[in-house]
């Protein structure tokens, strides 16, 4: 009974197909079946570039969606696929070391992960098999088995032989007494790379150099067996069991390489030099396998200034990974962060629509350096492609090389889902609202790790930052509330609109206005004109100007057969809400301060609760709050 509801429930469906999934990635063979394949598919015989890269731009969205996904990071992943690219096709660049060097929550960590992952689940794929000889424990390419004499003749079947047997697999198949019918039955077997099997996939984190062994990372002798075998670099009394043997074919990470002893650094010289792994008195190892490092900018900026590590600098190809400066990005982070929470994937907690805008905004705000043009809070807004009126791709890039340090430091995405989970555990009811993170990120402040050290002014600053995201806040508040409390907003926005940009070729072209019902002419209405003018502060002496620009964008939006609103002109847009919100505030602050509201007050409420709910995201609690904090804000205007 209970295995027919499984299959009603497709549990054992699926693990059937687990296990053909799993016989599959068993086959076991010989070399010269593995020859014959190789010969028909040479992609078989890969590098560890060309495995990474194939895995990385297995999919479009590699870095874009899922688990893997790094929101802002654009320059970061495009220059890592580059020197993966370079690496597949053999040149120089491919055989430095990588890099990634950038503040803590930055990115490092989820980029080489995803790549991790991204190999395990390509050579689990037909296109992406792996062979290796059967039982080689570093995972030896069944290639090297051939003689280096003989290599050139598979030449013209584009198979390219670089590298050499382990010292195991040397000892076992590379004697005199290897005859080609003892190399053709050398067993073969299919390999799947996995960093819990630890095959393939290497990670070392340096720890304190007076107890760590650089056996760590090239593998040690088996003490059991040098008595039976009599001389440590005998390879059957050797453990191939350190990183670098484990990573060979796939990926080495490199957890705060700088932070490492000067000895381990010089073993990451030789493998991305000469491709071997030099172990204390035993031979040199062959070695394949992409070298992917990170570290923190203060370590780096440490070590680079040192002359006596110039051989490793010249070895490595850094990639900076800074904070995203897109708040848009930035909010994508925290969203993927907060959704692995229990309590938000089952939806035990609701996220107001702002919240999450506001906690990105502060991280932004922290991470942005000063302008002789512009405030913090108008870069963020260009930055994330909100104003962007009237600036060229050349203004924007002048903006950005003001500080060209922009991104390396400030909030760290850690803090801010640190201090949203610590507001979501304190909440006594199920929603999040921006007030709530503005006081859980001021509060986390004298004790979160990543600033409770910092120097006093630096804190004052991120203060300042709150305090300017509360009033944007404040703001969007107001708005929210003002434009809800409006029946058909957008009609009576686009109305107004309409009614204005009338009057405006009008006045440009110094005709009247004919009105559609009774046929008259009148004069542009100038007092229309500037009371929506005067919201976003042109004045009388700049009216003509700013009025004959909006009538040229019009023409040339009509001529490529647009349409023009006042959502197509970022200041005309503010100008209409301001003035639409203008008319509207005595109206709404009446209803939302009063204590005692009737009941055409009390109707106008629950209409505006219903709007915020259904079309705005809220849930009602954190409807009924905003409106009674807007009506606090209100009363005291």
């Amino acid at each position: 009974m209970s295995a027919e509801r499984g299959k009603e429930n497709n549990v054992f469906g699926q693990f059937e197909r687990y296990s053909k999934d799993q016989e599959r990635l068993k086959w076991k063979g010989n070399f010269n079946q593995y020859v014959d394949m190789v010969i028909e598919n040479p992609s078989i015989s890969r590098t560890s570039q060309q495995t990474a890269y194939n895995a990385v731009t297995s999919r479009p969205d590699f870095f874009t969606t899922g688990s893997n996904a790094l929101f802002g990071a654009e320059k970061a992943t495009d220059r890592f696929l580059d020197i993966l690219h370079a690496g597949a096709e053999g040149l120089e660049l491919g055989k430095r070391i990588i890099l990634l060097v950038g503040p803590p929550g930055s990115g490092k960590s989820t980029l080489v992960n995803g790549t991790k992952r991204g190999i395990e689940e390509y050579t689990r794929t037909d296109e992406g098999a792996m062979y290796a000889i059967e039982d080689c424990p570093m995972q030896e390419e069944p290639l090297h088995l051939i003689p280096k004499g003989l290599r050139p003749g598979l030449e013209e079947h584009n198979i390219n032989i670089e590298g050499n047997l382990c010292p195991h697999c040397e000892a076992k198949y590379g004697g005199d007494d290897m005859d080609s019918e003892k190399l053709k039955n050398v067993p073969i077997k299919r390999i799947s790379l996995s960093e819990q099997d630890r095959i393939g996939i290497g990670t070392f984190k340096p720890s304190d150099p007076k107890s760590q062994d650089i056996t760590e990372l090239v593998g040690s002798v088996d003490l059991s067996k040098l008595g039976e075998f009599g001389t440590a670099s005998d390879p059957r009394a050797y453990r191939f069991d350190g990183e670098l043997n484990v990573a060979n074919r796939g990926v080495m990470e490199f957890v705060e390489m700088l932070k490492s002893d000067e000895r381990f650094l010089y073993t990451l010289l030789d493998l991305s030099q000469d491709r071997v792994i030099k172990a204390p008195r035993f031979p040199n190892i062959s070695a394949d396998e992409v070298i992917l490092a990170h570290t923190n900018l203060t370590e780096y900026m440490s070590y680079v200034q040192n002359p006596k590590n110039e051989a490793l600098r010249d070895r490595m190809v850094v990639i900076p990974v800074p904070y995203t400066l897109r708040i848009s990005d930035e909010r994508k982070i925290h969203e993927k962060l907060i959704g692995q929470s229990e309590l938000v994937k089952k939806s035990k907690i609701h996220i107001n629509p702002h919240t999450l805008e506001t906690a990105a905004t502060f991280s932004v705000l922290s991470r942005l350096g000063p302008s002789k043009k512009y405030s913090k809070m108008q870069k963020l807004k260009i930055y994330d492609g909100q104003e962007t009126d009237g600036l060229t791709q050349r203004d924007i890039k002048e903006l950005q090389d003001e500080n060209s340090n922009e991104g390396m430091s400030g909030i760290s995405p850690r803090y801010i889902i640190d201090s949203l989970s610590t507001a979501l555990i304190k909440q006594d009811r199920a929603c999040l609202t921006p007030v709530d993170t503005i006081r859980a990120l001021r509060d986390n402040l004298d004790y979160h790790p990543h600033t409770r050290d910092m120097k006093k002014e630096d804190k004052d600053a991120l203060i300042a930052d709150l305090s300017t995201v509360k009033e944007a806040f404040d703001d969007a508040a107001k708005k929210e509330i003002q434009s809800a409390f409006v029946y058909s907003y957008e009609e009576t926005a686009k109305s107004l609109c309409s009614n204005y940009l009338n009057n405006v070729e009008a006045f440009c072209t110094k005709t009247k206005i004919l009105d559609a019902i009774t046929d008259e002419e009148f004069a542009p209405d100038e007092q229309l004109m500037r009371s929506i003018e005067e919201q976003i502060g042109v004045s009388d002496n700049g009216k003509k100007e700013f009025r004959s620009e909006l009538l040229m964008r019009m023409a040339t939006t009509y001529r490529k057969g647009g349409t023009f609103n006042y959502t197509s002109h970022p200041r005309l847009k503010e100008a209409i809400e301001k003035k639409l919100f203008a008319d509207l505030k005595d109206m709404v602050k009446l209803t939302t301060s009063s204590k005692v509201p009737d009941e055409d007050q009390k109707e106008r409420i629950k209409g505006v609760e219903r709007t915020l709910v259904e079309e705005r995201g809220y849930c009602p609690h954190c409807a009924n709050e905003l409106i009674r904090y807007v009506g606090t804000l209100l009363s005291r205007s």
